[in-house]
């Protein structure tokens, strides 16, 4: 990496912040609809909601509780928002965090030092998690050398046999997904469950995709099966606000059906001189404007407001499913949600995405098998038949320039 020096003399604001528009200039027309991954985009009213909450609370900090109750209190009812939509009983607890692979970490943080301190397990600990689930998880495992044992799936979804055939006593946690990113499928939660109670493990349900969005399409009817607090046997659930909370980034949140699932998680260093340290996450100093933006948005919107966005979700995607299939693309599995993953025999999916990118559309892909993947937001009700038809557009195209492909990567 190239090493830059600081300028000697700052620069006035004005310059900086045309500066900052220039850089964003070939930045994706996320507000147009034309990202389909990465921006959940609500609209300009909850977009507006979202800076100037995070700006009245920017320089504040979650760490100093006693200092600043106005956060604590915004937490408090952040969380206590999540845990109502979520089947969350009195006994239930949770905190934010700053996304989702922060929650999961957590959690998996949880699991392992319960399982040391409760079930009495010494030595190589394991994980147990269908091939679906999210990378984060990994994360987690490498960062705690705990072994990851990824299992294969059953028309997409989780297959509790699979799993269950490499639990063994060492098997910390068994993780779910409702749903999963790859192809937006709630796993089977309540088998999962039964095999968790049975087998005396701890599941983690990870909805940091669904958390914010599926409580409510089923509010507006759709048959959204059972995977949260209400299934026994679910021990701890992660939620993204910053995803189909439409709240600004980052914030996440990490439930547990107890407080004393939850103490597992809670980090207390007190040996050195500035006194006790207790952080119930991993991180030290947290940012107030997250935490505001998130209540703020969550007070703007109501139960009826995110019904709504989640209507206009549902609507793109069911436009946007029907239009593939009349394309001539095959739907991977029954999605629900926002959420959905196409492929086809006949063109290479990753030669379509490398066409779609040249008119600006910026979505992803999956790669088992090769598809086109799309993570819709409201705004998308809008575009739905104009991504449509550059999606045939780019059918074609691709066809014509031999299929040259393109690689699939999330991030990086």
């Amino acid at each position: 990496m190239a090493r830059i020096e600081l300028p000697e003399q700052g620069t006035p604001w004005a310059e900086v912040s045309a500066r900052m528009d220039a850089l964003g200039a070939g930045d994706v027309k996320w507000r147009d609809g034309k990202a389909a991954v990465y921006v959940f985009n609500a609209g300009p009213e909850i977009e507006q909601v979202q800076k100037e909450a995070y700006a009245k609370f920017a320089s504040e900090n979650g760490l100093g509780p006693a200092a600043f109750p106005s956060l604590k209190q915004m937490e408090a009812e952040v969380v206590g928002f999540g845990l109502g939509l979520l089947h969350g009983d009195e006994a239930c607890v949770g905190n934010m965090t700053s996304g989702g692979t922060d929650s999961i970490l957590m959690a998996v943080k949880a699991a392992r030092d319960h399982a040391r301190k409760v079930r009495g397990l010494t030595g190589p600990l394991n994980l147990v998690l269908p091939r679906s689930a999210h990378p984060a998880f990994d994360k987690a495992c490498a960062v705690m050398e705990i072994e990851v044992r990824r299992t294969p799936l059953k028309d997409l979804l989780a297959d509790p046999a699979a799993m269950e055939a490499v639990i063994d006593g060492q098997t910390i946690m068994i993780v779910g997904s409702a749903p999963c990113f790859p192809y937006g499928l709630i796993d089977p939660i309540e088998a999962l469950a039964e095999l968790a109670l049975r087998r005396g493990v701890w599941l983690h349900v990870d909805a940091c995709v669904g958390g914010y969005i599926a409580p409510f399409v089923r509010m507006n009817g759709a048959a959204i099966p059972p995977f949260d607090f209400e299934v026994e046997g679910v021990s701890s659930i992660s939620a993204d606000l910053h995803k189909y909370g439409y709240c600004a980034k980052g914030a996440s949140t990490v439930f547990f059906r107890s407080e004393d699932l939850r103490a597992h998680m809670i980090l207390e260093v007190g040996d050195w001189p500035a006194g006790k340290m207790v952080t119930p996450t991993l991180a030290g100093t947290r940012p107030g404007g997250a935490i505001a933006a998130a209540w703020a948005v969550m007070n703007v919107l109501g139960a009826l407001g995110y019904r709504a966005k989640h209507g206009e979700v549902t609507e793109a995607r069911q436009v946007i499913q029907a239009g593939v299939q009349a394309q001539g693309w095959h739907l991977l599995g029954d999605p629900t949600l926002g959420i959905l993953a196409f492929t086809r025999d006949d063109v290479n999916p990753f030669a379509v995405l490398k066409k779609l990118y040249e008119r600006g559309w910026v979505t992803s892909a999956v790669t088992e098998p090769a598809g086109l993947h799309l993570m819709l937001s409201p705004v998308h009700k809008a575009v739905a038949d104009h991504y449509l038809a550059d999606l045939d557009w780019a059918t074609t195209a691709a066809r014509g320039d031999g299929g040259k492909p393109a690689e699939a990567r999330y991030g990086g």
